[in-house]
């Protein structure tokens, strides 16, 4: 039976009232024990607290529970057949590649909208809402079990409206409906699975069911057949619970500021933020508790951002450390692909090495930033490097003809062996005699004879058995594989084989080549070709911020066509909406669903973000302009005029039954952090003093969380360190590109300065800045070339025309700004 329970909150957002809500959740006579303790839970053996292993290590459980600190979500590869299909859904004239997925099970699938909302009226049947994505390993695992079963598929189509969510489509319904998961069942995860009243209100949910009874588990068969009697037997008590659960939710969600409410003190609060961290750090390999290990790239820019304040106590420094020791050591581990760039999702291990294999798009545009970041503040060569091997990969594997940038790359992949089964990492890995076969020659000079595959071994940590231990692989897919982790520097390589320090560089470069063209004829894991406009805003920000620092003219031209990207085909300018996605088409044209999907806060606030630092990477006023009329978009579709902040998604959409403001900062930044700073910022380019003001409100609207767990908002925690330290006005005046003017710029791109907005301004009086900002007009070149000027609110020194003159004054600058 049903059973209705009292279950205290375990969600994810701990402001949901803690009076005991009423659940009504699926579980048998002796359904499994759930864990309330606010740890990730779920499926192979992680999202476990953070001691265990690998999500995809786990038998599956019927629930899965996420941390408060770390929001994670299962991932692999799908099953692709040649065979002829027996079943087409409507799925079919979907565009996104998780629905196209489940075109062809034997369920009567809707996508998310106004037929099935209809269906579901007129035949009065629940609904039944199954979210996931395209690279979700758990999500495969529930279709190859239940949905592709003809029994399962014929209870669901007769007795519920189903419906199929991709949630990197529409967002807004996951977070709605994960929200309630979370809620009454202390966790969540995906796939997701929620039964709904046909007014949409959920009343049971749950995340992984297998097709039957499994221990103490029940199985979806048993789930919806008990579902259906209590539709017709004892529906108004489900209607009623989940009624009531989500009218705590809407209260227990809320984030709004007190009438004349200031945002918290800034300094208190990234104290207390690093002070968090610091307790969470792992001093060996770097990385925030022990596993699974997850890039956090919000962290380690919140650390070097806190070292830029605080470069003279002992916090600052050891918070410098822990951002470069982890950057340091996931750039030398198995999370970093070696062989063909970029960056893996996460680590199953403390150490880096054995990954979970798949590849996402806002990881490789988070960590390109923040390793070029580390450039900057340690002048370490390795972290441009890297940086560049990230947009190196992102530029070969996930970028559309078009100029935008796919979603995803899968982690599971047939072996190049063959057999029908797609295999964890199958396109990475390498056994010993792969290498051996590969790399046979005796390098001249080298002591022992040694061949390249003997240095490249001994450097990488490749083993005869394979390099993964029994317990990263239970189900034996890397037996005898190696994952390649650099095990000794170059100059240990160099001493060990009597080689010079050069050679051994030059030889790992020639191996790792050969072994590069050996992937590209393995077959290639599963590519989702969804283009998001906010993951491409994410990755427009890291072409801009990469290329302007390195001075990398080819990585700017790649930003900007990125940014027309964005504008051709993710900017309705009739309705003047962004849209949320487009997709690749069989021809490798771009198309679009009818109707598109309208852009989220996220879609804006990253596009915007992507837009003010193609500005200040190119200095070409478009960007600026079109990141105005945006922000004033933003403003009149998600604003929220009584309490302060964004919301998600469109509070006008009566589809979306809560209003949600996100307030964590996780894999990606929350939309509302990335705004504060994007309000401020736009403050200071066009004078609107409403801008910061409404910078100020959003950060009083999340002052509670802020000050009480500011680890969970470490960007919304930089902009309110921005707000306190106010942001310098760096002025150059000079033709754009004049050598004397791009001198100047590479003396300010070469300093990381978190606090700063950087404007150029040329001889025509009646620029596009000079009209929004009057006190520009009083600004000129000195002495005939390019002329640099550093104003705190417009109040500035006296011109400058040296770069490293101007270098000496910033960085001058720079250490002042805490004694403030």
């Amino acid at each position: 039976m049903i059973r209705l329970a009292w279950r205290r909150s375990a969600s994810r957002n701990s402001r949901v009232d803690p009076a005991r809500l009423l659940t009504a959740a699926f579980l048998g006579a002796d359904g499994p024990q759930q864990n309330s303790g606010g740890h990730v839970r779920c499926f192979r053996q992680i999202l476990h607290p953070p001691s265990e292993r690998s999500p995809r290590h786990q038998p599956p459980q019927p629930a899965c529970y996420l941390s408060s600190s770390v929001f994670m979500s299962m991932a692999s590869g799908g099953t692709s057949s040649t065979t002829p299909h027996k079943h087409t859904n409507r799925l079919a004239e979907e565009r996104s590649p998780y629905l196209l997925q489940h075109a062809h099970n034997p369920v009567d699938w809707y996508p998310w909208g106004q037929d099935a909302f209809d269906k579901a009226k007129n035949e009065d049947k629940p609904i039944f809402l199954s979210v996931g994505y395209s690279t979700c390993h758990w999500c495969h695992v529930m279709e190859r079990e239940s949905f592709e079963d003809e029994e399962i598929g014929k209870i669901l189509s007769d007795n519920f409206v189903c419906i199929k969510v991709d949630r990197e489509e529409r967002p807004d319904v996951d977070k709605v409906y994960m929200t309630f998961v979370q809620a009454t069942s202390g966790g969540g995860g995906w796939p997701m699975s929620v039964w709904l009243t046909p007014d949409l209100r959920p009343f049971i949910g749950g995340t992984y069911f297998p097709p039957t009874d499994h221990a103490r588990r029940p199985g979806l068969k048993t789930v919806l057949k008990r579902i259906i009697e209590q539709w017709q037997n004892n529906r108004p008590a489900l209607e009623s619970s989940g009624e009531r659960i989500l009218e705590a939710l809407k209260k227990g969600t809320a984030v709004a500021a007190n009438p004349g409410e200031s945002p918290p003190p800034a300094t208190q609060v990234a104290d207390r933020c690093f002070q968090q961290l610091a307790h969470s750090y792992e001093e060996e390999y770097g990385g925030f508790r022990d596993a699974p290990k997850f890039p956090t790239p919000v962290n380690l820019m919140f650390l070097m951002s806190y070292w830029s304040v605080n470069r003279s106590t002992s916090e600052g420094v050891e918070a410098l450390q822990m951002a470069l020791h982890t950057l340091r050591m996931m750039a030398l581990g198995g999370i970093h692909d070696h062989v063909a760039q970029g960056f893996h999702r996460y680590s199953t291990d403390s150490s880096w090495h054995v990954p979970h294999f798949e590849k996402m798009l806002y990881d490789q545009a988070q960590l390109a930033v923040a390793y070029v970041t580390a450039s900057q503040v340690s002048g370490e060569q390795l972290f441009a490097d890297v940086a560049k091997d990230i947009l190196l990969y992102v530029s070969r594997d996930l970028s559309d003809q078009s100029g935008g940038f796919y979603s995803a790359e899968d982690a599971d992949s047939v072996p190049a062996s063959g057999g029908p089964e797609k295999r964890e990492g199958a396109f990475c890995v390498w056994t010993a005699s792969d290498v051996r076969e590969l790399l046979p020659d005796v390098v001249e000079g080298a002591t022992g004879a040694a061949t390249q595959a003997d240095i490249f071994m001994h450097h990488y940590g490749v083993k005869e058995l394979g390099n993964v231990a029994p317990e990263q692989d239970p189900h034996g897919e890397l037996q005898g594989q190696n994952v390649l982790i650099v095990r000794y520097s170059v100059e240990l390589t160099a001493a060990r084989f009597g080689i010079s320090v050069e050679k051994a560089n030059e030889l790992l470069s020639s191996a790792r080549t050969k072994m590069a063209k050996v992937r590209e004829g393995r077959p290639r894991p599963h590519l989702d070709t969804k283009m998001l406009a906010s993951w491409n805003g994410l990755m427009l920000s890291a072409y801009a911020g990469v290329g302007a620092v390195l001075g990398d003219k080819a990585l700017l031209e790649r930003a900007v066509r990125a940014g027309n990207f964005l504008k051709e085909h993710l900017w309705d300018a009739e309705r003047q909406t962004v849209l949320r996605s487009c997709y690749r088409g069989d021809d490798m044209e771009v198309q679009q669903i009818s109707p598109p999907i309208s852009g989220f806060l996220d879609d804006y606030a990253f596009v915007i973000c992507g837009l003010l630092d193609l500005y200040e990477a190119t200095l070409q006023t478009e960007w600026l302009q079109w990141a105005e009329e945006l922000q004033l978009r933003q403003d009149a579709l998600f604003w929220d005029d009584q309490g302060g902040g964004y919301f998600c998604s469109d509070p006008g959409d009566a589809a979306v039954l809560l209003q949600l403001k996100e307030d964590q900062d996780g894999a990606e930044p929350s939309a509302n952090s990335v705004s504060a700073s994007n309000l401020l910022r736009l403050s200071h380019y066009s004078g609107r003093r409403e801008w910061l003001q409404r910078s100020q409100q959003l950060l009083a609207a999340f002052s509670d969380r802020l000050t009480r767990v500011p680890i969970a908002l470490p960007e919304m925690v930089q902009a309110l360190m921005a707000q306190h330290y106010t942001l310098q006005q760096i002025v150059i005046c000079g033709q754009r590109d004049a050598p004397d003017t791009a001198s100047l710029l590479a003396a300010v791109n070469s300093l990381f300065l978190p606090h700063k907005v950087l404007m150029h301004i040329d001889g025509d009086a009646d620029g596009f800045l000079r009209r929004r900002l009057p006190v520009l007009s009083s600004m000129s070149q000195h002495g005939g070339v390019a002329t640099a000027y550093v104003c705190q609110d417009f109040t500035c020194s006296l011109p400058v025309t040296d770069p490293q003159e101007l270098r000496r004054l910033l960085l001058d600058g720079a250490t002042e700004r805490r004694a403030e």
